[in-house]
């Protein structure tokens, strides 16, 4: 594994004449903290990003608008609120899993969402505050009142298409605690489960699901907590997503789109989402080879950090998840398909404010295991600063070529 340095890499990119980058953002050009209200984006990486317009899409579980979003770490970089805007220096692509569309000008659509669905995760936010108010002082009895409501509130966050319960700020009060970290992870399990259950009662049965990062895969029925070790918090969100919101659909929007920008038709169908999109890994590659011909698709590169195995509990095989683990797979066998160097990039996402496996261990333990089928093509152990400054390069060299 990470058999390519980022200079060889590097090369490649450069050189390449139908290329599309498709890249995660925290964890891969934004250092994870435990409050996401605090993540800062690196200017030169936005002035990076408009110079590789037309081979550059992100594709992330976050959400570009509202104050959470990518567009105000944009804005702040720049120290400027409307200059993006004017010179379309935000980044597009997919946000949400998939179901957030925005152009570089900062123009957002969500393709395939109903008004109900729109209405009735608007109202989720609220309802995951109660909820945690009236469940962690059994967890943390140490907190009065006030404090648990300034927690709760601080867990919760309130983006328009995924409403998250983000942990860490909790497990800060509890950094040596696994037993108490492991319940609190069950417990928020059990709120979401809830909600889901919400939203069937309201007529909304197949409208959402809930994805757990980092996760051990699924079961076949939703995604499996991480359980929280020693040196690793395992699980630190739950996201309330509407179904389809999957990366590797994503990355078929994104690589449709790209095709449409090149030579002015959509393969897939201008119309095509990731709602519309194929529910199997297998089936989105059928779908590829039955309507991309092969002088039409792109090199791609993948870049992400989040991927998971740890071994089963009864021995005897791998659980292996991630929420970049999806499109990062996709992309290698599409490689495989049209016979393209494609690239598969992890970036070491441990140096930040939360607990993680590191690439520094060279079994990369926590996060692949012999038998994957996942093969990281390029590692960047030094983390987010050293794929920005090599991201920044790379957008340098491709213009003046």
């Amino acid at each position: 594994m990470g058999h390519f340095d980022l200079d060889q890499l590097l090369a490649e990119m450069v050189s390449a004449e139908n290329l599309l980058i498709v890249q995660d953002l925290d964890g891969v050009c934004i250092p994870l903290v435990k409050d996401p209200l605090t993540r800062v984006l690196d200017p030169s990486y936005v002035w990076a990003a408009k110079k590789l317009q037309g081979t550059f899409s992100v594709l992330t579980n976050g959400e570009h608008g509202g104050r959470r979003g990518v567009n105000r770490l944009v804005e702040n970089a720049l120290a400027n609120q409307e200059l993006p805007a004017k010179q379309g220096l935000y980044l597009p692509g997919l946000a949400a899993g998939g179901v957030q569309l925005q152009n570089c000008y900062g123009e957002i659509s969500h393709p395939g969402i109903s008004d109900a669905e729109i209405s009735f995760l608007a109202e989720l936010p609220r309802r995951m505050q109660i909820l945690l108010e009236q469940r962690l002082p059994a967890l943390l009895p140490q907190l009065n009142s006030a404090e648990i409501q300034y927690h709760a509130h601080s867990a919760v966050l309130d983006t328009e298409v995924s409403p998250t319960i983000n942990l860490n700020g909790l497990f800060s009060l509890i950094p040596e605690d696994v037993d108490i970290q492991q319940a609190m992870q069950l417990m928020l399990q059990q709120l979401m489960d809830e909600l889901i259950d919400g939203a069937e009662k309201v007529g909304l049965p197949d409208s959402f699901f809930l994805h757990v990062a980092p996760n051990m895969g699924c079961d076949g029925q939703r995604e499996r907590l991480k359980p929280a070790a020693p040196g690793d918090v395992g699980t630190t969100d739950i996201q309330f997503l509407l179904n389809g919101a999957l990366k590797e659909a994503g990355l078929l929007v994104l690589i449709n789109k790209h095709i449409a920008q090149q030579i002015g038709k959509a393969p897939l169908g201008k119309d095509f989402d990731v709602r519309s999109a194929p529910k199997t890994h297998q089936g989105l590659l059928d779908l590829c080879r039955k309507s991309i011909p092969v002088d039409q698709m792109p090199l791609l590169m993948g870049v992400g950090d989040t991927v998971t195995s740890n071994q089963s509990p009864d021995g005897t095989g791998w659980l292996r998840g991630g929420s970049d683990r999806g499109f990062l797979t996709l992309l290698q066998d599409l490689g495989t398909i049209y016979n393209r160097a494609n690239r598969v990039v992890l970036v070491d996402s441990s140096g930040g404010e939360v607990d993680r496996p590191s690439l520094v261990d060279e079994r990369l333990q926590g996060i692949s295991d012999p038998e994957d089928p996942l093969k990281f093509d390029v590692l960047v152990p030094s983390g987010p600063s050293a794929y920005v400054a090599w991201f920044r390069t790379l957008a340098e060299r491709r213009v003046g070529r």
